[in-house]
C-alpha cells in the first residue's frame, strides 16, 4: 500500500491528518505538483485524473479521492472513529464534514485558482483545461468570509464542528482555514469561537501530518 502525496497541497493534507489520528502508517509517494508532475505520462498512468492523493493498495486497485480515503481506512480500522458512532451521528458528521467542504475549502479553492498566475488556464484541478474567471476571485473571497462567520457562530455552542467529538469535519475545517492564509484571509480577530476551536485543532499532533 501506498499513498500518492504532495506535501505542500491541502487535499493531501485532509488524507494524512486523517492518517495521523488513527495512528496508521502509509508510506507515501511525492509528486511534484509545481513541477507538473502530475501531468506526466507515468502519473496519468497512475491517476488519469491527474489528482492527489491517490491511494493504491496492495492488490494494485488505486481510489483518488480524498472522502473515499478515509472512508476506506474508517471502514478498515474503526476506532477512533472520525466518521461518527451510529446511524444519527454519522449522519450529523457527513452534513458539517459536506458544508465545511462546500463553503469553506471549496470557496477558498475558488477564489486562489481563479487568481493565481500559476493557474493560468487550469482554474480546475484535473487533466482538463478551464480559463480563469476574475469574478470568482471576489466570489470566493466573500464566501470564505461567510463561512468564518457561520462557523464562529456555530462554535459558540458546539466543541467541535460536528459536535462533541473531534471528527473529519473539524479536518477539512482546518485545512480550509490554514488553505485560506493562501488568499490572505484569517479570522477575524473578534471570532473568538472560532479562534478557540483553531487553537486546540492546530495543537493536535495530526495537525502537523
Amino acid at each position: 500500500m501506498k499513498l500518492y502525496d504532495c506535501t505542500p497541497a491541502p487535499n493531501p493534507r485532509r488524507v494524512r491528518i486523517f492518517l495521523a489520528e488513527k495512528g496508521i502508517v502509509v508510506p507515501t509517494i511525492q509528486v511534484d505538483l509545481r513541477a507538473d508532475e502530475q501531468f506526466s505520462p507515468a502519473f496519468r498512468a497512475i491517476n488519469p485524473e491527474c489528482t492527489v492523493p491517490v491511494l493504491e493498495l496492495d492488490d494494485g486497485m488505486r481510489i483518488s479521492d480524498v472522502m473515499a480515503i478515509c472512508v476506506y481506512f474508517e471502514a478498515s480500522q474503526p476506532e477512533p472513529a472520525l466518521m461518527g458512532v451510529g446511524a444519527q451521528d454519522r449522519a450529523i458528521v457527513t452534513a458539517w464534514q459536506r458544508r465545511v467542504e462546500r463553503d469553506g475549502f471549496f470557496a477558498v479553492a475558488e477564489a486562489f485558482r481563479n487568481s493565481t498566475r500559476a493557474f493560468k488556464g487550469r482554474a480546475l484541478p484535473g487533466a482538463d483545461d478551464y480559463e480563469q474567471i476574475p469574478a470568482l476571485v471576489e466570489r470566493g473571497r466573500a464566501r470564505v468570509a461567510k463561512f468564518f462567520a457561520m462557523l464562529d457562530a456555530h462554535l459558540a455552542d458546539s466543541e467541535f464542528v460536528a459536535g462533541k467529538q473531534y471528527s473529519i469535519a473539524d479536518i477539512t475545517a482546518l485545512v480550509a482555514v490554514d488553505f485560506a492564509g493562501w488568499i490572505k484571509l484569517a479570522i477575524p480577530e473578534d471570532f473568538s469561537h472560532l479562534r478557540r476551536w483553531y487553537g486546540a485543532a492546530s495543537a493536535r499532533p495530526s495537525a502537523k501530518a
